[in-house]
């Protein structure tokens, strides 16, 4: 966790260089993000969530292994990186909220068990997996071909990627031509990695320059790195760059593409550990959620309502297995 110094030292230098206040508006006494001039109430990023909830199932509990009904929880894990809209610190720098949170909460209550969240670092929530220490990941996980080797997947959101550059860059990005010689930032170890490694290798081939591939610790320092130039563009899940172009206002998204890369539609899922007998539980609650309209209102509430689902899939067909 980052500290109380460490937090207010990062959020100085954002707002010094126009990335939180420019165009948007903050409410500190209730903890609320909003663009310019939008008259509801924003977001609530606030540790006082208010967060929406809904009632056990009992036939859809049933589907649980029994030692995870009789412990009572659901002990789950998220990112911990700082990525609003997904999974983040409220503004008391402790309080885990987010889109993954929420959504994860609603599961857990139609399944009747209490959520315990552990934020770690990404290659950790598989470490955590693998262990047999978590019951899932609920923390923007794209379903692969290689990941389902390992990991059974119940999916409760399409998965968007989008590239976002400085306000008025002129840049539109529509495949692989379009970044090459760009300067582009992209988390390691992520979907959209492969596929920004992929599209530089497809340049290459063709006789174009390849793209330069920067890599930072957390997403406040890929965006000091595109407001200073250091960077062209940062390649992130969508509702990230979503989330910051509507709160900030200094940048724009110049391109959107599926997580899947061409030709499939990427999706998100709660991951959990193959024959691990959860998956059926989770894909039954979140068709529940997604009928009794709470899954509706955790999305909207979080300007995310263009990734809904109608239903949940076991294990769909993912990102193409990488080729060597």
């Amino acid at each position: 966790m980052k500290t109380r110094r460490t937090l207010l030292t990062a959020l100085a230098s954002l707002t010094a260089l126009g990335l939180l206040t420019a165009c948007g508006s903050g409410d500190a006494a209730v903890g609320e993000i909003k663009p310019e001039g939008q008259k509801d109430t924003g977001i609530n990023v606030g540790p006082n969530q208010n967060r929406v909830h809904t009632a056990k199932v009992d036939a859809i509990a049933g589907k649980l292994p029994e030692a995870v009904r009789k412990r009572g929880t659901l002990i789950l894990g998220v990112s911990a990186k700082s990525n609003p809209p997904l999974a983040f610190r409220a503004t008391d720098d402790k309080t885990l909220i987010g889109v993954e949170l929420d959504l994860a909460t609603l599961v857990a209550d139609t399944l009747g068990l209490k959520p315990e969240f552990n934020a770690v670092s990404w290659e950790n929530l598989f470490v955590g997996l693998d262990s047999g220490k978590y019951d899932g990941v609920f923390s923007n996980v794209t379903v692969t071909e290689e990941r389902k080797d390992k990991y059974d997947f119940a999916t409760y959101r399409l998965d968007d990627l989008a590239f976002e550059a400085k306000k008025g860059s002129g840049w539109t990005v529509k495949g692989p031509e379009d970044v090459s010689g760009k300067r582009i930032a992209v988390g390691s170890g992520t979907n959209q990695e492969k596929i920004l490694v992929d599209w530089s290798r497809q340049n290459e081939k063709a006789g174009r320059k390849g793209v330069d591939i920067k890599y930072y610790d957390n997403t406040t320092d890929y965006y000091l790195a595109l407001q200073s130039g250091r960077i062209d563009g940062y390649l992130g899940p969508n509702p990230t760059v979503a989330y910051h172009v509507a709160s900030a206002g200094q940048t724009e998204a110049v391109g959107k593409f599926s997580g899947a890369g061409a030709g499939l539609q990427g999706k998100i899922a709660a991951t959990t550990e193959k024959d691990s007998g959860l998956v059926a539980a989770y894909a039954a609650a979140i068709d529940h959620i997604v009928e009794n309209g709470t899954y509706a209102q955790v999305l909207k509430r979080w300007g995310l309502s263009t990734e809904a689902v109608e239903k949940s899939e076991i294990n769909p067909p993912g990102l193409p297995r990488t080729q060597n």
